[in-house]
């Protein structure tokens, strides 16, 4: 049986792979962290179970279809499988901030969704790992401990620092594996 404590859920962009402010749109312009890949399979082979939740309105702004989203989550998974890792479950919204749905972070629904999807009676403990404030706002929501990575535009959300009080700040997401499974 799976605990909350044992769950770990990370944003996509800025976390796993490089993020752009012109939206990661194709394929070939999904380009992950080599560590990040790595750090998900060490976490999967320390029993940790891996959820990703993650805002996709470039399929709202018509830059991009879900068919082409599956593309690069399925070769999210291929990477990380290769490795001996596992991804439970991946989360998106595909709606734009102006869509007035319940899953966008910062609001909590795609991780709630993660909590119906693997079965769990609350979040409270488990992580959520993000590199924007509002990521963190919907870990905080549900009860999840927060982590903000530098990667991504987390550095620039370290620099605004509101909102951080109860985040740990670690370089990228390997150093958070790091730091969580000693």
């Amino acid at each position: 049986m799976l605990s909350a404590e044992k769950l770990v859920i990370l944003d996509r962009d800025g976390v796993i792979n490089h993020d752009s402010d012109n939206y990661i749109k194709s394929l070939d312009e999904w380009l992950p962290y080599p560590s990040a890949i790595t750090a998900i399979s060490r976490l999967y082979r320390a029993g940790y179970t891996v959820a990703i939740a993650t805002n996709q309105s470039g399929i709202a702004r018509g830059y991009y279809d879900e068919t082409t989203l599956q593309a690069m989550h399925d070769r999210l998974i291929a990477l990380v499988e290769a490795q001996g890792g596992r991804i439970a479950h991946i989360a998106y919204c595909p709606h734009g901030p102006d869509d007035k749905c319940q899953c966008r972070k910062p609001l909590p629904g795609m991780l709630l969704s993660i909590q119906r999807q693997l079965g769990l009676e609350s979040l409270t403990g488990s992580w959520m790992v993000g590199d924007s404030l509002r990521d963190l706002q919907a870990g905080e929501a549900v009860g999840c401990n927060t982590a903000l990575v530098r990667t991504g535009k987390g550095l620039k959300t370290e620099r605004k620092g509101a909102g951080l009080e109860k985040a740990r700040v670690f370089d990228d997401l390997a150093q958070f594996v790091e730091w969580l499974i000693k």
